[in-house]
């Protein structure tokens, strides 16, 4: 192995003081496992591609399968194939072999996690998957084993050392067996042209579901004030403050809007004006108020309210009639910013 890549070994951290030890010890782990992600890396080639075919071309889902801690990286792997395009779930081994093999099929791939690749479970269920027809890649640490010459394909995550000091305890193999099933996600998703809204109805209860699916329609108030253009700025406030919204719609005698009376506009004229019992809304509203559609995107009601520097954002249809307004706080509370 060339010198300037190998992974530093771990040492028993002799005359270092308590108060550092753990600080030395916590950086030889993550140096040793960014060395042997940095060697898978290296590696990845023809397998790897035939590995991301062979899943493009399933009519099935991808099952992923292991045992102890190759167990809970498969788990991971699932969710994540799952949740970026890839019909996927995860199957214990050890339960495979008690019943629920039953769900797989003939069509799917199985995708076996094994560092030694000579797990018991795992090469119970192998041959019977097989029997079925459906396809195997392994992914284990030996390409000699028994489950690396048992796979149609098989990808390399083998790694020169554990982070455990004492060279036991899986670390630095499931690190790479975790980074090489996220690669093969990554490489599907782009694959099959999976987009940032894609990844939103997977995930609608989460933030970015949220700013991708939530449009304007959903969060707007349709019940908004509007006022004649010849009242008075004490009319206008009070059916401002009955609103709620921080706001009034001006309309003219056609039901057009002539413009929004906001909390803003009041500060600005008591500044310039003082004394307003007297003074028409016209004369101290915003004219040309913005505006959105309701099938527009929430998120981009918030990015027009950041860039113009408002709080208040009406709602038309079409034909430019009023369907509806928001306010900044109708959007914090949907979650969308």
């Amino acid at each position: 192995m060339n010198q300037a890549n190998q992974a530093p070994e771990i040492s028993s951290v002799t005359g270092v003081h308590d108060d550092d030890r753990a600080v030395v010890m916590g950086r030889q782990v993550l140096e040793i496992e960014a060395a042997a992600v940095a060697a898978l890396a290296r590696r990845l080639g023809k397998e790897f591609r035939a590995a991301v075919a062979l899943i493009l071309e399933s009519r099935g889902r991808v099952v992923v399968s292991g045992i102890g801690k190759s167990g809970h990286i498969g788990s991971k792997l699932a969710a994540t194939f799952a949740s970026t395009g890839t019909p996927a779930y995860f199957v214990h081994a050890a339960e495979a072999i008690h019943g629920d093999l039953g769900m797989i099929t003939r069509d799917d791939v199985l995708i076996a996690i094994s560092n030694s690749g000579e797990n018991d479970e795992l090469l119970t269920i192998v041959p019977l998957v097989k029997r079925l027809g459906g396809k195997l890649i392994a992914i284990t640490g030996n390409e000699a084993s028994s489950l690396a010459q048992e796979a149609d394909i098989h990808l390399d995550a083998r790694v020169d050392q554990e982070a455990c000091p004492l060279n036991l305890a899986p670390t630095a193999s499931t690190t790479a067996a975790l980074a090489l099933g996220d690669a093969l996600a990554v490489a599907l998703l782009d694959a099959r042209g999976f987009g940032a809204e894609d990844f939103a109805r997977s995930h609608p209860g989460g933030a970015l579901g949220r700013k991708l699916l939530t449009h304007v329609g959903d969060v707007m108030r349709i019940d908004v004030p509007t006022l004649a253009e010849d009242v008075s700025v004490p009319v206008a406030l009070a059916a401002m403050t009955r609103g709620g919204m921080g706001m009034a719609v001006i309309l003219d005698a056609t039901a057009n809007i002539t413009g929004i009376f906001t909390d803003g506009d009041l500060r600005r004229a008591m500044e310039r004006l003082g004394d307003l019992r007297a003074t028409p809304v016209t004369a101290v509203m915003t004219r040309h108020p913005r505006s959105i559609g309701a099938r527009r995107l929430a998120i981009e009601a918030v990015e027009m309210m950041e860039t113009n520097k408002i709080n208040q954002l009406l709602v038309l249809d079409e034909d430019g009639g009023l369907l509806g307004a928001l306010n900044m706080h109708d959007l914090f509370r949907a979650k969308v910013v």
